[in-house]
């Protein structure tokens, strides 16, 4: 079985288990500002883990794609992705552990056909300090399925990942670990639980790569959480039971079930490989980098990996809407695409690829996914266009360099202010940076008796221009990290001219280049990771407030330029609605006057907002509009606004809104409170989007 394969087996055997088949969530979630990506298949199920009723029942399954743009450094081992699929299914409510266990085992065993010898799982060891039980229900569920298939699962208490590297596997089969490995909570740790949240252990399923030989660096004795690569993960169900109270924990009334498998994982797993780059959603686009560099896998691996992983994740974003930009989701495609053509230049590809690339992930993906068949044309246009302007970037960056060393050396040094222009959401060619090797001239001696510009990347603290040359010392952390992050400007390149104009690198000079790294790596990561707490921050009445103004003001919009003005995102906090729609051009102020008096109208008319569940197809002839284009399952929520004779707005959607449109200018005790809705900005967002900032003031 290939990947595509396993997908459409695992969506056929839950369907079998009574299972509803829903589709993806896009990349981008909507309405939600605590988290720039989909990054895990519960994400967009979360409301309905926490109690909000599923218009499609009580057992649903997915194959979700996910994108976590904080493991964007750790791509180009032979596991880690910033683009993948989970596989899910989803209890709200009904079967529990004695049906999702042998479940997912049949689905391993006998669907998949691992060899269930090579199979490890975890389960939660209990927690002393708030007097939540170890979870053997668990664990005599396991045993009684190996027993099945003649195998003795010995169970080994371990704790902490830590206490992991000291036990070792000791014969075991099924492993106990602490709440920091086998609990789950919004809150991260199960002692910050408030009251009112509920949580749950989870069980852990791992595959052994037993030609992989245990390294001691990460610790003395291997373990199923040891990051040596023997064990990988493929699949985890997290049995959502408890609820915190002010006085400790109880069991909820209703106990859910949360599911996901990494399918490129199990893909890798059914080949016993641990490379999961090999696997036939990604192996083509290593096929096709191998034919257009003429270099092989085995030779480039990391740099393949970094691109192949790179341009799925880009490929996806430009699916679900997103294009390159210096803010947010776009900044983060911005990056993912540019270290892909910097990376290509290790193969030597200096000439535009994405050309030719993006259609092989294209077609990788649309028999499954309708959507990127639909929009195959416009994303390789989008990606291909990103390229050209990056190239072009490269050469800013080759001439500032110039700039750089060719005038006075205290010029240099006022590159610290230039430096903040590299910073997210600043300067058009933003990029966070990345160390690629080049050949040819950083071989090179900068003269007789000096050093390599390569042996100055080895040996930093000799790095030192030769000594017949003039000897001007200069900030290279910051100069280096400035040309990576304003121009995508390879260090290499950077520290031969340095040796070409015989000037003198710092000695600590890699260590300011790390640090400047390291800075903006957490950046990124707390913007990525962020915050997630699924949401439930969204759902104050001010929100619904900002949400419902969402559908007003694009209907004000339709309304002024006609109904191809389609939604391109949207973001609601507390203090203010933003909404991205297609315009090739700045609103005049009249028209942003016409957009609020519109919206205000219908706020001051006091106009009904109500739902009603509608067949997909049926909600889509009658009229109602919404962001996914076809991307729906069989029923959908329509939110209407106005009565059936003067509808103002009429937009499949999830909610939360308000039940009546005067809300928008009432407090919460429902009296005036005089506020006006009130466009505070608008601006372009991407080529071709507008954005739009608005607020009751």
């Amino acid at each position: 079985m290939n990947a595509q394969d396993i997908r459409k087996a695992y969506l056929e055997y839950f369907s079998k288990q009574k299972h509803v088949v829903i589709p993806r969530a896009r990349l981008v979630p909507d309405n939600d500002p605590t988290t720039l990506f989909t990054g895990s298949g519960m994400q967009p199920l979360l409301p309905f883990l926490l109690g909000e009723a599923h218009p499609h029942g009580t057992r649903l399954v997915d194959s979700q794609t996910c994108l976590r743009a904080q493991d964007i450094e750790e791509v180009g081992d032979n596991r880690h992705t910033t683009f993948f699929e989970m596989l899910g299914n989803w209890s709200l409510g009904d079967y529990f552990k004695a049906e999702q266990l042998p479940w997912f085992w049949e689905f391993l065993t006998s669907v998949v056909g691992l060899d269930p010898q090579k199979l490890f799982v975890t389960a939660f060891i209990g927690d002393e300090a708030t007097g939540i039980p170890k979870d053997t229900e668990s664990a005599e569920i396991w045993q009684k399925l190996f027993a099945d298939k003649g195998i003795d699962a010995k169970t080994v208490d371990i704790g902490s990942e830590d206490d992991g590297y000291t036990k070792g596997m000791q014969g075991g089969r099924i492993f106990f670990f602490d709440a920091s490995k086998n609990w789950w909570c919004r809150a991260g740790k199960i002692g910050d639980m408030p009251a009112g949240e509920p949580g749950g252990p989870d069980s852990e399923v791992f595959y052994e790569f037993d030609f992989i030989q245990h390294d001691k660096k990460w610790g003395e004795h291997c373990h199923p959480n040891c990051d040596c690569g023997r064990y990988m993960e493929i699949g985890n169900s997290v049995f959502m039971e408890y609820l915190r109270t002010e006085s400790g924990f109880e069991k909820l009334p209703a106990q859910n079930v949360d599911f996901g498998a990494g399918l490129e994982r199990i893909a890798a797993a059914r080949l016993n490989d641990s490379d999961m780059f090999k696997i036939s959603v990604i192996w083509p686009i290593i096929e096709k980098l191998e034919t257009i560099s003429g270099k092989n896998y085995d030779s480039h691996t990391e740099s393949m990996r970094v691109i192949a992983d790179h341009l799925r994740a880009a490929t996806f974003l430009a699916v679900d809407g997103v294009t390159p930009s210096n803010k947010e989701q776009g900044y983060v495609m911005r990056r993912l695409l540019r270290r892909a053509i910097r990376f290509a230049f290790d193969l030597g590809v200096e000439q535009n690829f994405l050309e030719a690339v993006v259609p092989v992930i294209a077609d990788i993906y649309e028999a499954d996914f309708p959507e990127v068949k639909a929009k195959r044309d416009e994303v390789v246009a989008v990606l291909v266009k990103e390229e050209k302007t990056f190239r072009q970037t490269l050469r800013k960056g080759i001439k500032e360099l110039e700039r750089m060393f060719e005038g006075d050396p205290t010029d240099i040094h006022t590159s610290e202010t230039r430096a903040q222009r590299g910073k997210p959401g600043v300067d058009e060619g933003a990029l966070v940076p990345e160390p690629v090797r080049s050949a040819g001239a950083s071989e090179q001696r900068a003269g007789e008796g000096g050093m390599t510009p390569s042996e100055a990347m080895e040996a930093p603290e000799k790095g030192r221009a030769p000594s017949n040359q003039k000897n001007e010392i200069v900030n290279h952390g910051q100069i280096l990290f400035t040309l990576y992050d304003t121009y995508g400007f390879p260090v290499e390149l950077s520290v031969e001219e340095v040796f070409k104009r015989g000037i003198e690198l710092d000695t600590d000079w890699r260590e300011q280049f790390e640090m400047k790294m390291k800075e903006q790596r957490e950046r990124s990561q707390t913007a990525a990771k962020g915050v997630f707490k699924g949401g439930l921050g969204g759902h104050t009445m001010q929100h619904k407030r900002y949400h419902t103004g969402t559908h007003l003001l694009q209907s004000a919009l339709r309304q002024i330029y006609g109904p191809e003005l389609r939604q391109h995102g949207s973001n609601i906090t507390e203090e203010r609605l933003r909404f991205d729609f297609n315009l090739d051009r700045k609103m005049t102020p009249e028209e942003i006057a016409q957009a609020e008096a519109l919206v205000n109208q219908w706020i001051a008319e006091d106009h009904p907002v109500k739902f009603t569940e509608y067949p997909t197809q049926q909600a889509l002839d009658m009229g109602a509009i919404g962001p996914f284009g076809e991307r729906y399952g069989d029923t959908v929520k329509v939110y209407q606004m106005g009565t059936d004779n003067n509808i103002v707005s009429l937009e499949i959607c999830g909610g939360p809104h308000v039940d009546h449109t005067a809300q928008l200018a009432q407090n919460d005790d429902g009296t005036p409170n005089g506020k006006r809705y009130k466009i505070l900005k608008e601006e372009a967002s991407s080529a071709g989007i507008r954005r739009i900032k608005a607020a009751m003031v």
